[in-house]
């Protein structure tokens, strides 16, 4: 039986038990990692608080890598994307956010009800790791089918977002305007709105202070264009990628440091006359964040984004961290609540003072292997896939 087939009578079954679906194409991936293979499938069509979205584009995260690699383990084969932006096709019955033909961005699940969800911290949801990583609905069901009829994990962050649709949760959904380019805001959905709201809603960098993103991927350098934004007069950028340092340098930096040539602590210490006052470790690696804490000053904060694997443990002087009040913390998503700050991000972006689209560059949905190896080797900072 060729695939066509298969898909047609899943279609059909579905039809037959009450529930219809509909034809995609989608990245799947099958075995610790990967490779991204391309598929079609069959998704089923909204449940009451879910919404069909054509997908006119997605962003690659370095999440997406990671769980391609089971460094943080999910259930295979699962449709992975979590950056994707595109038009809505149709909505469930209870849906009252979006309606058919309206754009949006999708970012990250959570569950709305706990005491997190309800005290306007959605990214700290109690039930956020098992929405966003468990690879089904919070019932546990999935919508998706390969030509086999054997289901695929989906719902991953709420959305699945590596093909032509997904069908995403309503809490993951953000209306944007229409005269905004779509093909280039998935990112402000994960990446850039985590290195942003870093700065902007987590550490609150304000005007006058110093602040160092160490990493200069997506991330670091949204970060770097936050700082600039809310007016910080010493903006470091340290990184080993020379190409990543002077993109730096046009995005705001007024220093950067290659941690190649020179003791990034030392330097940061020196150009800030002491320590700086905030830091964004953005690379997952334990020796980084030894780093970013030893480069604050008295009453520093650093802050802590990179995706380690589980269980890895970093070291600091707890004198050195004690004596000069400094303070570290985790961040998820920059703290941020997307419906209220993606919008922002765009207003920002329309003005000038926020071009992300700096850090972009594009790749068809066929071209995904490719896109993640760039990502991986630094070829490319921010990949976004367009379904075409």
């Amino acid at each position: 039986m060729t695939s066509t087939s298969h898909l047609q009578d899943s279609a059909q079954s579905s039809a037959q038990d009450g529930t219809q679906s509909r034809t995609i194409k989608a990245a799947v991936v099958r075995k610790k990692g990967g490779p991204f293979t391309i598929e079609k499938l069959a998704v089923e069509t909204p449940r009451a608080d879910e919404v069909l979205v054509r997908i006119v584009a997605t962003g690659m995260c370095h999440t997406d890598i990671v769980i391609r690699d089971q460094v943080y383990p999910v259930p295979l084969p699962i449709v992975l994307g979590h950056e994707g932006a595109g038009v809505v096709e149709s909505v469930g019955a209870g849906v009252r956010k979006v309606v058919p033909g309206d754009h949006v961005v999708l970012s990250f699940m959570s569950c709305g009800h706990c005491a997190r969800c309800a005290a306007g911290q959605p990214a700290y949801c109690a039930k956020g790791h098992p929405l966003c990583f468990g690879g089904a609905r919070e019932d546990g069901t999935t919508a998706t089918r390969d030509d086999h009829a054997a289901s695929v994990h989906d719902h991953f962050f709420g959305q699945s977002s590596f093909g032509t649709y997904a069908l995403a949760h309503e809490r993951t959904v953000v209306k944007v305007p229409k005269d905004v380019p779509l093909e280039r805001l998935g990112p402000l959905g994960c990446g850039i709105q985590t290195g942003a709201g870093s700065v902007m809603n987590a550490l609150q960098v304000g005007p006058g202070q110093s602040f160092v993103a160490f990493g200069a991927g997506s991330v670091g350098l949204s970060a770097v264009m936050a700082a600039r934004i809310v007016g910080a007069t010493t903006i470091i950028a340290v990184d080993v990628v020379p190409a990543r340092l002077a993109l730096a340098k046009e995005l705001g930096t007024t220093h950067v440091v290659n941690a190649k040539s020179e003791d990034p602590v030392a330097a940061i210490q020196k150009i800030t006359a002491g320590g700086a006052d905030f830091a964004l470790e953005s690379t997952g690696r334990p020796d980084v964040v030894r780093q970013a804490v030893d480069a604050l000053g008295t009453r520093g904060a650093c802050g802590i984004v990179g995706a380690a694997p589980i269980g890895t443990q970093a070291s600091f002087d707890m004198g050195g961290l004690m004596s000069p009040g400094k303070s570290i913390r985790g961040i998820i998503q920059g703290d941020s609540v997307p419906e209220l700050f993606i919008p922002q991000l765009i207003e920002l972006h329309r003005q000038g003072r926020f071009p992300f689209d700096r850090l972009i560059k594009f790749y068809t949905l066929d071209e995904i292997n490719q896109a993640a190896a760039d990502s991986e080797s630094g070829a490319t900072i921010k990949p976004i896939l367009r379904m075409g």
